[in-house]
């Protein structure tokens, strides 16, 4: 089992980072290696909201498809795959004096050829979400952000 956490503080609204990352839509200006994301329907997002997912993680395009579980605006929503690698995961969101903190967890049942580099696989996704995370803090912080309703 693979096991991820990691948070990042971004100087602007809750309410505007939640409406953000929530989006599914957004994922692939702020996640590396995401290609190609479906929501359905494609708004507003909500508890159980479906999301297909297209990454290329190491080397492979795999695929994914999740559901929504929890939808908690402003603090929490929560998703749950349906197909590709068995992966729970939650994105947390607390307002702080310097803006939002934002936690990013999930875990992932490691199948097939990734579950003998297990480590690697560990290794890569923790590197990927501390990556995806700097990347949202830079748009978020840096430029006016349209929310898609």
């Amino acid at each position: 089992m693979v096991t991820v956490e990691q948070s990042i503080t971004i100087n602007r609204p809750i309410e505007e980072i939640f409406a953000y990352v929530s989006d599914q839509r957004n994922i692939p200006q702020w996640q590396d290696g995401v290609v190609e994301v479906q929501q359905i329907p494609e708004s507003p997002v909500g508890l159980g909201t479906r999301v297909i997912l297209a990454r290329v993680f190491l080397g492979r395009r795999l695929e994914q498809h999740a559901e929504i579980v929890a939808f908690e605006p402003p603090t929490r929503f929560a998703f749950s795959s349906t197909s590709g690698p068995s992966t729970t995961g939650t994105n947390r969101f607390e307002s702080t004096p310097e803006g939002t903190r934002v936690t990013i967890s999930f875990e992932m049942q490691a199948g097939g050829l990734f579950a003998l580099a297990e480590p690697l696989v560990a290794r890569n996704l923790r590197r990927s979400v501390e990556a995806g995370l700097g990347n949202l803090k830079d748009i978020l912080e840096n430029r006016t952000v349209e929310v898609s309703s």
